[in-house]
Parts: C-alpha cells; sequence; structure tokens
C-alpha cells in the first residue's frame, strides 16, 4: 500500500540533569563538589533507504521521541547522552516544516539524512557551577512527509490504456489488471532489464481532464511524474468508449502542461497500444496524421513491438543520466563565482 503523504511530531531528547555532590574525605572537612554533568538528549533523525517505497509505517505511528540523555553522578562522572533515533523513508521524501510549510530537507539520492530535532543540553554538575542545573528540553515540531517517487521512466496515460499490463509484462512489479478504468490505485515501480542493464519503470495511475486540479486524485499522482526523468505516454488507439485517441493524447499532455513544475518538458516516448485489435492500423495511420510526433505502435498484451519501446526508453533515460552528469561535472569545475 502506497501512503505518499503524512504528518509526524518528533521530539528530540531531554538533556540529563546535572548532579549536586560533596565529597568529603579527612583533608575537605567541608566537602569538594564533585556532581558531574548530565548526558546530552538524542537527536531525532530522517534518513533515505533505497529499501522503502511507502510512508506507511508512519500513517499510524506518528509520535518520535529520541532517546534522553542519563543524569550526572557523583565522583564528576558524566551521564551518557541520550540514543539518536533515526527515522528511515523512501528516496524522494520531501521533509516539511507542517507549521511554516517551509521544506526542512529533500532526501532525493540514498543515504541521504538530516537532523530534524536535535536534543537538549545535559545540566551542569556542581563540579563545574555553585550549583547543579537541569537538563534541557529537546526541539520539537510536527512535519509533514511527502513522498515524490524516483523513476528513470514514469508510464502516463488515460485510465484503461494499457499501462499496467504493460509495466507488469517487462517487470517484476505486480499491478492490478482489469478491464475497467482506475485499477492502478498508486504508482507500482519496477526494474526492467534491457541487455546487461537496467531502468526503473513506474506505473503511473491513469490521469483525467482536470487532474492538475486535483481530479481523481491527479495532482497526487502527477506529483510523483515530478522525478520522474522520461514520460512514456501509453496512447490507447482503440478506445472502448469510442472516444478519439488523437483528443486522449492532446488532453493528457494539457494536463501536464497546466501542473507545471517542470513535467511538461520531461523528454517523451509516445506509444500506441492495443495494436492487436481489429482496425488499429488505420487507427494508427490517422493518430500519425493528427499527431506531430513520433509513435511506436505496440501491443502490451501480446508483446509485439515491446522491445523496440523499451529500447527507445532506455536510450532517453541514458540520454538524460549523461547530459545530467556532464551539467554537474561542470558545476564542480566552476569556482563560487562562477568561473573556472
Amino acid at each position: 500500500m502506497l501512503i505518499d503523504q503524512t504528518k509526524i511530531y518528533v521530539a528530540g531528547g531531554k538533556g540529563g540533569n546535572g548532579c549536586s555532590s560533596l565529597y568529603k574525605d579527612l583533608y575537605h572537612r567541608k566537602g569538594v563538589p564533585d556532581g558531574g554533568d548530565g548526558g546530552r538528549g538524542g537527536d531525532v533523525v530522517v534518513r533515505s533507504d533505497t529499501n522503502l517505497n511507502t510512508l506507511l509505517d508512519y500513517r499510524y505511528n506518528q509520535h518520535h521521541k529520541a532517546g534522553n540523555g542519563s543524569h550526572g553522578s557523583s565522583n564528576r562522572k558524566y551521564g551518557k547522552h541520550g540514543e539518536d533515533l533515526v527515522l528511515r523513508v523512501p528516496v524522494g521524501t520531501l521533509v516539511k516544516d507542517a507549521d511554516t510549510d517551509m521544506i526542512v530537507r529533500d532526501l532525493n539520492k540514498p543515504g541521504q539524512s538530516v537532523i530534524v530535532a536535535r536534543g537538549g543540553e545535559g545540566g551542569k554538575g556542581n563540579a563545574k557551577l555553585r550549583e547543579a542545573t537541569p537538563g534541557e528540553e529537546g526541539e520539537s515540531l510536527t512535519l509533514v512527509l511527502e513522498l515524490k517517487l524516483v523513476a528513470d521512466a514514469g508510464v502516463i496515460g488515460f485510465p484503461n490504456a494499457g499501462k499496467s499490463t504493460l509495466v507488469s509484462s517487462v517487470t517484476k512489479a505486480h499491478t492490478k489488471i482489469a478491464s475497467y478504468p482506475f485499477t492502478t490505485k498508486s504508482p507500482k515501480l519496477g526494474v526492467v532489464k534491457f541487455g546487461d542493464n537496467t531502468f526503473v519503470m513506474a506505473d503511473m495511475p491513469g490521469l483525467i481532464e482536470g487532474a492538475h486540479e486535483g481530479k481523481g486524485l491527479g495532482d497526487r499522482f502527477l506529483r510523483h511524474i515530478e522525478r520522474t526523468n522520461v514520460l512514456v505516454h501509453m496512447v490507447d488507439i482503440m478506445p472502448f468508449d469510442g472516444s478519439d485517441p488523437a483528443e486522449n493524447y492532446r488532453a493528457i499532455e494539457k494536463e501536464l502542461k497546466l501542473y507545471g513544475a517542470g513535467v511538461y518538458g520531461k523528454p517523451r516516448v509516445v506509444a500506441a497500444n492495443k495494436m492487436d485489435l481489429p482496425g488499429s492500423r488505420e487507427a494508427l495511420e490517422e493518430l500519425k496524421r493528427k499527431l506531430a510526433v513520433e509513435v511506436i505502435p505496440i501491443s502490451a498484451a501480446t508483446g509485439k513491438g515491446v522491445e523496440e519501446l523499451i529500447k527507445e526508453i532506455y536510450q532517453k533515460v541514458e540520454h538524460v543520466k549523461k547530459s545530467a552528469e556532464k551539467d554537474n561535472g561542470q558545476d564542480r569545475d566552476q569556482g563560487p563565482d562562477g568561473q573556472k
């Protein structure tokens, strides 16, 4: 079950109290202050993990507190620091302050982490001060965790266009397939093997007109497309409702443009699905005549044309990655003022 947004409360651990103690012996009749400091409270850390793909655990467990620091003791003994609490989230999780809506950290790469609530400082013992002091409370705040899946290629299109059939046939992702619309309720990820190489493909839930405004939960689904490098626009060449495939294509493209967030400018691969049905060849020629884009004919059900489609997707994915690496390399070569 994909949970892609939730709210949690986090709190750093409380610092341990400083100790008030007097050491007495034959040579120090009045007693010598020897109380140690309290330990520092633990921090709450949010860390991205490639083994996770949902925020489900945080939907039902919303309060998280790090360990408290131990109190100081006599003989100048320091209290033990509180244990840090590490909250693991999927790669692509946006961490935001719920009160200000400010972004705390965008965990879009594996192993990234951020301290979201620091533990309180431990109190001072009377070995340092005249009087021992109590430990401080840790930081606390409410966070919004928002997941935007990271995939190399995302398959988009109208409901029942055959997206799930394609993804399930070329990956090991288990997607629901049926003859009625909206069988995919949430994005599904799978790994596609192409020769000796692989890339991640996501089956996105069907979009409809008005998706950018939230119709059919479209705004939630479009959010995941933001992190997808290449879009595979699946067109149903023989819609069961008799609609025009070209108009359906234009409607989805319009939604991408209206949504913004850089989605519309992503590289595309257009596939005309259900080419195994009678009349599909004539429909394909009509689609090509109306659209000034390259269209790859396939049948996700029979596998015809799928290998050519996967090759085209892989080439586009690799091109995007190489361009990103080149841009990053240029950034590293430049100084703070932009000069090399």
